[in-house]
């Protein structure tokens, strides 16, 4: 892994992704995409199905090497770097379906990916040390699943789910959180409960964030700047409010109907601020 400038005269930049491209055949899934992350910045995806949104983030994270372009981390280029050595670096996910091992409990999950995930482990011990233990108690808790943790994942809701996955990359001590549709399945009164929640982590942990969310409230009450892709390529990047008047934007994601409901969940967030 090389060591560049992410951005020259800005050492605010925590994520850059430059000219990457991501081809399957002659199929471009990701076209040539470029943008930055500040640190304690929560950038949102959007864009419709297909739009190349998921391959991005498991280009990121390691998952699926990207064909051309550099995708710096502090600093430092991480292409072909393996997962674990990005994840280890600080950069965690959680993924758009409910990541776990079913048949352990909630508690177990969240201790093995903090055993695994803060550093590489080349002879893994017969239990997990105390200070394992200590950070996946706290992450538990930060998440609200203490009286839950000794619930199997298998038996366990989606809302549970979700905030599982959360509570594993917390347990970490992630500097980005890179997030995949986190409201994804949950209902109106969960997901203003992981809004609030998402607030109190972010301001606690002075976290940096990119998330891919479609449920709209979700996506503004969160997001300082969002970015829509379509066809793998960018076609908005800026404040949520300017998706009300990007043409582009509302004839191939909105639709006319969704950009009227979207006016009024952006003028109802710039109230509460």
């Amino acid at each position: 892994m090389q060591s560049e400038k992410a951005q020259e005269g800005d050492s605010m930049t925590q994520l850059s992704v430059q000219n990457v491209s991501k081809y399957y055949g002659s199929m471009a899934a990701v076209s040539n995409l470029s943008f930055d992350v500040q640190d304690g910045e929560v950038l949102g995806i959007g864009g419709p199905n297909g739009a190349g949104k998921t391959t991005l983030f498991d280009v990121i994270s390691g998952l699926t090497p990207a064909s051309e372009g550099k995708i710096l981390l502090d600093g430092v280029n991480v292409i072909g770097a393996r997962p674990d050595q990005i994840c280890h670096r600080g950069l965690l996910r959680t993924f758009q379906l409910n990541a776990g091992f079913d048949t352990m409990t909630l508690r177990e999950n969240v201790l093995i990916s903090c055993y695994f995930g803060r550093q590489n482990v080349v002879a893994p011990g017969l239990g997990f040390d105390r200070e394992t233990r200590r950070r996946a108690d706290r992450a538990i808790e930060m998440v609200g699943l203490s009286q839950f943790a000794d619930q199997r994942v298998g038996e366990a809701p989606v809302l549970h789910r979700k905030l599982l996955m959360l509570a594993g990359a917390i347990a970490c001590d992630p500097r980005i959180l890179l997030m995949d549709e986190p409201a994804g399945g949950l209902s109106p009164q969960e997901i203003e409960q992981v809004i609030g929640l998402m607030r109190e982590l972010r301001a606690e942990l002075n976290l940096t964030i990119v998330l891919i969310e479609h449920v709209m409230r979700f996506f503004v009450a969160l997001s300082d700047r969002v970015m829509i892709m379509h066809h793998g390529e960018k076609i908005y990047e800026g404040a949520p409010s300017g998706l009300l008047t990007d043409r582009t934007v509302i004839d191939v994601y909105l639709g006319e109907g969704a950009s009227e409901r979207l006016k009024h969940l952006v003028e109802a967030e710039a109230a509460h601020a």
